[in-house]
């Protein structure tokens, strides 16, 4: 299965200064994680990159639009089973100005890409899970850069259900489970991590039927 995402599927320790980013370790990431829980014979392929939004380009952070790149990462790793798709957090940022439901549709296209490309076993479709991302938590660094991201946020769990619900797609509201770490108000901590992964692959065992 392939995790599509941004810097929370990377693994990202929440930043405490204008540091490089580092990463959590392969099995604090939420994907390894997931893996360890789904337990031998099923291989999870990591694909996150930060700053990749859902469908928008950033000027700032080019390469980063996750439509561009959702294609190629399937038909890299293909045949796929299953396709998590957790990404919006940056879709946030101020200068995109996008509301909750532009967000969601956003990823909404996604699924679209998904079920269209063929990458599942047999050339069918794979299965797709969406997870929207846990709202922001308390932002210090980030407060310019995701003004009055926390509001818009509010609805975006609501939006992304009807996304998948119109494509007949399971979902999982991740703020449900977890929030952003205090640290940066992004990034989740290894906490966090642990959290998603357990809550995705009890998710994950019942959509492909594991037991």
């Amino acid at each position: 299965m392939l995790c599509f995402g941004d810097s929370n599927t990377w693994g990202c320790i929440p930043l405490t200064g204008p540091a490089p980013p580092r990463r959590y370790g392969p099995s604090r990431r939420w994907p390894g994680v997931l893996r360890r829980e789904l337990g031998d014979g099923h291989w999870v392929v990591e694909e996150g990159l930060n700053g990749r939004t859902t469908v928008w380009d950033d000027a700032l952070q080019p390469h980063r639009n996750g439509r561009d790149l959702l294609l190629p990462s399937l038909l890299t790793h293909q045949p796929v089973d299953l396709v998590i798709v957790m990404l919006g957090t940056n879709d946030l940022k101020r200068r995109f100005g996008l509301s909750a439901r532009e967000i969601a549709a956003g990823a909404g296209l996604l699924l679209d890409v998904v079920a269209a490309s063929g990458c599942g076993p047999r050339e069918a479709a794979p299965r797709a899970l969406l997870v929207c991302p846990p709202p922001p938590g308390r932002l210090d660094q980030f407060a310019e850069e995701f003004a009055g991201a926390a509001e818009r946020a509010r609805d975006l769990a609501a939006h992304y259900q009807a996304e998948a619900a119109e494509r007949g797609c399971p979902f999982v509201d991740a703020g449900a489970h977890i929030g952003s770490s205090d640290t940066d108000g992004i990034h989740l901590d290894a906490r966090a991590h642990e959290t998603l992964g357990v809550v995705l692959a009890k998710q994950v065992r019942e959509l492909l039927a594991l037991g």
